[in-house]
């Protein structure tokens, strides 16, 4: 990472173990090790199957075997090389020589570079035996200048996706593309203006409010949640959104191209399959593993993911997005006489009843169908199935994000997206 030109961080790790599951009678066993070899493979099924016969004696187990899967072998070939430290040292300073030519009104900058690869071998007794490697590369940059009364403003973009650095930046042409137009909206972000406070009628980006599906709607119907007492425990086969709105968790492919963030088969040996979630507003579905599965009477369709071998596999997303509608942007935006355009965010959380709270960063005003001034940072808040059902126009392209990771107790890589949405939100700001 370059901070103002300077190198501030360079790292890299590599980390490699050997991880067993063992279910007895209904409860698990799990163990694992940071050493790989044949002899650690045969230690660590030996303490899973220790851990998972203490629990059946001390517990009341479920009884009874998993639905049976399909079986087989998936063999995803791979022979990518990552490229060594310099190369991302040398794109990071190829670009940051390009921002300092070419966006003179900074006080500072940021140009950095990341890259992760998880590769599995995955054996199960019952399922697919599998060989599954993810990769991923981004560059980022962030810019900030100054407002005249708040002070610093900033704005933070950042390029690239599945495959490796090398494969998405032999040459910087997106990424000078995306640098300045990040440049001319912090431009324009410097005389900003706050918001007025209140429910109002925006057009959320894309990014936006697949981020939004994914926080405060995915988490709620993934199944290991919902048996422990989320908002959409009770709502299967309801409305829970306006009926032009659906949500799908993509396995691998979506509207006939592949999606970010591909996953074939899941950490239990199930073949990967998509899941309809919302389909024209009804909530039809949750996110399982092959233990949910059982318990909700359903086809598990390969979600059980874990991110270390240390780590032992739950329930995740994986390529969350809400279904594109029949309107443009320039339809939607034209519908609204006082509203806001919100664009991106840097953060924001949600709980198990569906209620958010998100960063605001980059937006403007909308006045009489017409993009108005820029607004500084804010907030938005809502009850995300209330907020679902006010959505009534959706644009007809689909905008993906998939560089950030999803925390539930540990990490992951996932894809969220979706359509830009018409819908009433409460907006924070100043009178």
């Amino acid at each position: 990472m370059l901070l103002s030109g300077q190198l501030v961080s360079n790292q890299r790790s590599d980390r490699k173990g050997v991880s067993a599951r063992v279910r007895k009678n209904g409860v698990y066993g799990f163990s694992s090790t940071g050493t790989y070899s044949e002899d650690a493979v045969k230690r660590t099924l030996k303490e899973a199957e220790a851990n998972a016969s203490f629990l059946e004696k001390n517990v009341q187990p479920i009884k009874g075997p998993l639905a049976p899967i399909p079986t087989g072998q998936l063999l995803r070939n791979d022979d990518a090389i990552d490229v060594e430290q310099t190369f991302y040292i040398e794109r990071c300073r190829e670009l940051d020589d390009f921002v300092v030519q070419n966006c003179p009104e900074l006080v500072s900058r940021v140009v950095g570079a990341m890259s992760d690869t998880v590769e599995k071998v995955i054996a199960v007794s019952d399922g697919l035996d599998a060989h599954v490697v993810t990769r991923r590369s981004y560059l980022y940059i962030k810019m900030v200048a100054m407002h005249p009364e708040s002070g610093p403003v900033e704005l933070y973009d950042i390029v690239g996706g599945y495959g490796t650095f090398d494969q998405h930046f032999s040459d910087l042409s997106e990424a000078k593309v995306k640098a300045l137009e990040i440049y001319e909206e912090l431009m324009k972000k410097r005389e900003g203006v706050h918001p007025k406070p209140g429910k109002k009628t925006c057009v959320l980006s894309g990014a936006l409010a697949g981020m939004l599906a994914h926080e405060a709607v995915g988490h709620t119907v993934e199944a290991d949640l919902v048996i422990s007492g989320s908002v959409s425990a009770h709502l299967l086969n309801q409305p829970v959104a306006s009926e032009i709105t659906s949500l799908v968790d993509y396995a691998h492919t979506a509207f006939g191209k592949p999606v970010p963030l591909p996953v074939f088969a899941d950490d239990e040996g199930v073949t990967a399959k998509d899941t309809v979630l919302i389909e024209n507003g009804i909530l039809k579905g949750y996110m399982n593993n092959r233990e949910s599965a059982r318990h909700f009477g359903v086809e598990p369709t390969g979600h059980a993911r874990a991110w270390l071998f240390s780590d032992e596999p739950l329930i995740r997303m994986r390529n969350t997005v809400i279904l594109p509608g029949k309107n443009t942007l320039e339809e939607m935006l034209v519908s609204i006489d006082d509203g806001y355009w919100l664009i991106s965010s840097n953060n924001g959380q949600a709980d198990m009843t569906g209620e958010f709270m998100f960063g605001v960063t980059r937006g403007y005003e909308i006045k009489n169908g017409k993009i108005g001034r820029a607004i500084l940072d804010t907030t938005i808040s809502g009850i995300a199935f209330e907020m679902m059902k006010t959505i009534d126009m959706l644009s007809d392209t689909v905008e993906w994000g998939s560089a950030g990771f999803c925390g539930k107790k540990q990490p992951m890589a996932v894809s969220l997206g979706g359509p830009a949405v018409r819908c009433e939100i409460t907006v924070g700001g100043r009178m």
